[in-house]
């Protein structure tokens, strides 16, 4: 949908739109609506992720007016929305957690642990700088794809558990798999007049997202579902009357009411300002604990930023590239600010930046606007955000994570190859059952395993084998072997990427003789392709015809080796061979054999002489597609008015052979 939105906008000028300072004017006009917009759907998310991490409501808020003041004037990026992350709500409540986070029981031991994991931000965000500086953007293609969506996968389910308890008036605590055990009782020991809200506001979430994507209605479409639930849940909220502290009674049972159910948010933004606790890193009990969170925040941060970046690359109308590098060292400097002040991590957000997209934006200025419009709301009108319930909050991550982890994507991955769903499965469950950093390392284990089970050279894990031939002044051909997997693409992607676009040449990249091309590998051959293309370049992978491919998916992992083929054979009168051979060479079989032969069908044997006939028997080997023509053909064409026989099978060759 977000792609055909992006293609659908009307561009009335000519050349690319630039966030600079003419274009600040020249494009206000769209910038600001669409800041406007992506600030209503902003809102609510800052302030529940922010909850669900275990920090302040205003701790969102005060990362995504600090994400888009400082990242516009420091990355290229033009159409990403920088601010807190579902996708984060793990490992910040995580770390919280480790450090005393007691959810409210203890207010002193809460502020201390958030004061924490403030310095854990500060210094992640420091190593985001120094990732950008030294150019490990590139760091982001070693990750496999199916383990980075097992990865928000399982960070999709562990919000939908989190969440669900919040949405009908309860609490969660644990590991997710503990949480998942008490999730009965939890839903059964609802509060009914929270569940309401809570119920109402995933009935408006999933019904009118539903309906959004099914309409074609210009202005249901630019509503946002998350708009539609404050619109409602607040009303409700006053109506139950949850600024005061009262009981009610329902089917006999005592049910407690009052302001903990609403979002806490101070009337003085400035004394909301928190500062980290450095001595985090020199207490001999929490160092440790400390390092171990640094390396989460700044790695799984600085992926996911990286790849919600690239995708927003893809659908940019103008096709504009961000520069990854120096992207990250926007986002750890707007990190290293946002937690000095008592701020989350941040991230370029995919959800904020697709909605950006499709509300007409033009340049990096509707980020810098729905900032600063977050700033006005929180500054200007606090009371309001203080009648939001915290059930319509929790619905809306209950939604978020859903979508992270909706049928669908099981279903998207599978088709791309049963492999790949078992990777993404394990991942997911790796991730559930221990933690975020683990559970990669188990999925990409995992994956490594699969590929050397399908012949993955031992040589080429981590190094691919690459000879480069000039074929002319502006061609150049890569010829790669051994293998090309997602643990070998950084040093083979930097190859293409120099003596194609630096050194402005055509590429071709020839994989025949390379014994496994994984689904990685070809979904960033792809992005590469789109590269070159802007740069007015060509990228061509060729040799792919002698690999297996483990699905029908065009990304799928393919194999080199035995390839499923179809054995056509025709037994039909000599005279025939020239149209029939001629014919099927027409429809795209690249070869044949052909030998003459003496035979009978049934109605020779039937005569009493049972003298041979001599024909010509014809083998074609070739694809499915081509071989159902051929068939086609010869019922149509031949046997009306010809005696033929023809059979079918499907058979394995060695496609380097003769055919």
């Amino acid at each position: 949908m977000a792609i055909q939105n992006s293609q659908s906008i009307e561009v009335e000028e000519r050349e690319t739109p630039i966030g600079n300072p003419a274009g600040f004017l020249k494009y206000i006009r769209y910038d600001f609506v669409s800041g406007l917009l992506v600030f209503l759907i902003a809102l609510p998310l800052c302030l529940g992720i922010s909850l669900a991490s275990g920090f302040p409501a205003i701790a969102g808020v005060f990362t995504a007016i600090v994400g888009s003041v400082l990242t516009i004037f420091m990355s290229n990026s033009e159409l990403t929305i920088k601010g807190p992350a579902a996708g984060m709500i793990v490992i910040v409540f995580g770390a919280v957690t480790q450090f005393g986070y007691t959810g409210g029981v203890d207010l002193a031991a809460d502020f201390q642990a958030y004061r924490m994991v403030l310095a854990v931000g500060v210094i992640s965000g420091l190593i985001q700088i120094i990732f950008g500086l030294i150019r490990a953007g590139v760091v982001g293609d070693f990750f496999p794809t199916a383990v980075v969506h097992g990865m928000l996968a399982a960070i999709g389910v562990i919000i939908m558990l989190k969440q669900l308890p919040v949405a009908v008036g309860q609490t969660a605590k644990g590991e997710p798999l503990e949480i998942l055990r008490e999730l009965p009782e939890k839903l059964y020991h609802a509060n009914p007049e929270i569940a309401l809200i809570g119920f109402v506001s995933l009935l408006i979430l999933f019904g009118f997202g539903l309906w959004k994507a099914r309409t074609k209605n210009a202005l249901v479409k630019a509503v946002p579902s998350q708009l539609l639930v404050l619109i409602v849940a607040i009303p409700m909220g006053i109506f139950f009357n949850l600024t005061d502290e009262h009981s009610y009674s329902f089917m006999g049972y005592s049910y407690e009411l009052g302001e903990r159910f609403l979002v806490n948010v101070p009337s003085n933004l400035l004394g909301a300002m928190a500062f980290p606790d450095f001595t985090v890193f020199t207490n001999a009990g929490t160092m440790l604990l400390a390092a171990k969170w640094v390396v989460m925040f700044s790695l799984i941060g600085s992926l996911e930023s990286m790849l919600s970046a690239k995708a927003i690359d893809m659908i940019d109308p103008w096709r504009r590239k961000t520069n990854l590098d120096r992207d990250l060292v926007a986002v750890g400097i707007a990190n290293t600010v946002a937690a000095s002040i008592g701020g989350l991590p941040m991230i370029s957000e995919i959800v904020r930046s697709k909605s950006n997209i499709d509300n007409g934006a033009r340049t990096r200025f509707a980020n810098f606007w729905h900032g600063i419009l977050l700033l006005a709301f929180v500054a200007l009108l606090p009371s309001l955000i203080h009648r939001v319930p915290l059930a319509a909050l929790a619905a809306m991550l209950v939604y978020t994570g859903f979508r992270l982890a909706s049928p669908t994507e099981f279903i998207n991955v599978y088709k791309t190859g049963r492999e790949q769903l078992i990777i993404f499965v394990v991942t997911m469950v790796a991730v559930l059952a221990t933690d975020l950093l683990i559970g990669i390392a188990i999925g990409v284990a995992v994956k490594l395993s699969i590929h050397m089970y399908n012949g993955l050279p031992l040589s080429s894990i981590f190094l691919p084998y690459l000879e480069i031939e000039e074929l002319d002044e502006k061609t150049v051909l890569i010829n790669a072997k051994g293998s090309a997997v997602f643990s070998n693409f950084i040093p083979f992607r930097r190859q293409i990427e120099q003596v194609g676009l630096v050194g402005k040449n055509n590429v071709i990249v020839d994989l025949s003789a390379a014994k496994l091309v994984d689904h990685s590998v070809m979904e960033k051959l792809h992005e590469l392709q789109l590269e070159f293309e802007q740069n007015q370049l060509t990228l061509e992978v060729r040799g792919l015809d002698g690999h297996r491919q483990m699905s029908s998916h065009p990304m799928a992992t393919r194999k080199l080796g035995l390839t499923a083929l179809r054995r056509i054979t025709i037994i039909a009168d000599e005279q025939l061979e020239t149209t029939i051979v001629d014919r099927a060479i027409a429809l795209g079989v690249s070869g044949y054999t052909s030998m003459t032969c003496r035979g009978l069908g049934r109605s020779g044997i039937a005569e009493a002489d049972r003298k041979p006939v001599v024909q010509v028997r014809i083998e074609l080997i070739t694809k499915s597609a081509i071989a159902d023509q051929v068939l086609r053909f010869i019922s149509e064409e031949i046997a009306a008015t010809n005696n033929v026989s023809v059979c079918l099978e499907t058979v394995e060759v060695n496609f380097h052979a003769k055919y």
